[in-house]
């Protein structure tokens, strides 16, 4: 196809899976010849990832919706010239339509939470007026989105993350472990997640104080605003020996490749979470819920274990089966890391969203 103008709007101030897929879509078709721009708040952690990256980003105020955020957010619209728009948060996506309505950009709007979309006509405005297309990162999100907005099905694509699977493969364990400073003798069942409400770490705590194996370690990857509260539940659990809170690191994939197994407990608002799939990639078996699209990655005693959201006792269960049975970690290890390179690589991600691209532009 020709080469675009994208710009990318993000009005997040978090850092987590979507803000990683902005990103890694974004220097994905900027590789492939696309010109690309990423607009968001001067302050957070895209913008300034980005301009590490050597991306194009510009900071705008559009962390809130304001006249100020519409005012610049319109400026540079108009400075860059767009071929499309491809928004990503609520107040993004908000301030983005209203823009739209004067310069008639094509606006895609891409759906990365399985949260529910408001009952309004604002919204409804929003989803099938204001976006040229809705992209969703699963297929039960897209469902979701044609069920709660009314939009056709030809209007809502699912288009799953991407990831690098050079990056995310299987290595050796111990040298893993001795690079980021983890014993070697040790169980180690791995999370990697920011640490918001719905990502379950409360539950995985609990479960992890159950299980009575001093052999046992928890390690928790990322940050974010429940750090406080779980650093005080894991003081009244008792457990504060045995768990490993490393916050966010740059090197995710040796974090992981040093795990025994995975356990990623959601029990709201998930896509396809990309933790859960890197972990797939680097060979691990993994535990987790059926919520969101995740069972759409992974099939219960197939490639991975599902319990119920919210529940320690499960959790703790199947890190005990896992730990138990060698023949089921392998078993499941190698079916995870058959569908990660089948269904995974960044490629797949960006010729979909080329399509999509193409699609709303008639080219």
């Amino acid at each position: 196809m020709r080469k675009l103008r994208i710009m990318h709007t993000e009005s997040s101030c978090g850092w987590g899976g979507q803000e990683l897929r902005v990103l890694n879509e974004c220097a994905g078709m900027a590789a492939r010849g696309h010109e690309v721009l990423i607009a968001a708040p001067d302050e957070s952690p895209i913008r300034l990832e980005a301009v590490s990256k050597n991306l194009q980003a510009v900071g705008i105020p559009i962390n809130r919706k304001s006249y100020s955020g519409y005012r610049v957010l319109r400026e540079a619209i108009i400075r860059f010239e767009p071929d499309l728009l491809v928004t990503h948060s609520s107040t993004d996506s908000w301030l983005t339509a209203m823009v739209s309505i004067g310069n008639r950009v094509p606006i895609v709007r891409t759906r990365h939470v399985s949260a529910p979309i408001p009952a309004n006509l604002a919204t409804r405005w929003l989803y099938t007026r204001a976006c040229a297309h809705v992209v969703t990162t699963g297929e039960a999100l897209r469902r979701q989105v044609m069920e709660q907005t009314g939009l056709d099905a030809d209007r809502v694509t699912s288009v799953p993350t991407g990831i690098d699977l050079q990056t995310f493969s299987p290595g050796d364990r111990q040298a893993s472990r001795t690079q980021v400073g983890l014993p070697e003798a040790t169980v180690i069942v791995g999370i990697v997640a920011t640490l918001r409400s719905w990502k379950g770490h409360r539950f995985l705590l609990d479960a992890f104080a159950s299980i009575q194996d001093e052999r046992m370690q928890l390690v928790i990857v990322g940050d974010g605003p429940g750090r406080d509260n779980l650093q005080a539940q894991c003081r009244a659990l008792g457990i504060e020996e045995r768990v490993v809170m490393s916050g966010n690191q740059k090197d995710v994939a040796t974090w992981m490749r040093s795990f025994d197994l995975f356990v990623l407990p959601s029990y709201a608002n998930e896509g396809v979470p990309q933790a859960l799939m890197q972990a797939m990639a680097c060979g691990l078996p993994v535990i987790t819920t059926p919520v969101g699209a995740i069972g759409e990655i992974v099939e219960n005693e197939l490639t991975g274990l599902m319990v119920t959201p919210q529940s320690a006792d499960e959790i703790a269960d199947a890190i005990c089966r896992l730990k138990d049975d060698s023949m089921l970690r392998d078993r499941l290890a190698k079916a995870a890391l058959a569908v990660a390179r089948a269904r995974f690589s960044s490629d797949r991600m960006l010729n979909a969203m080329e399509g999509v691209f193409a699609r709303v532009l008639g080219v």
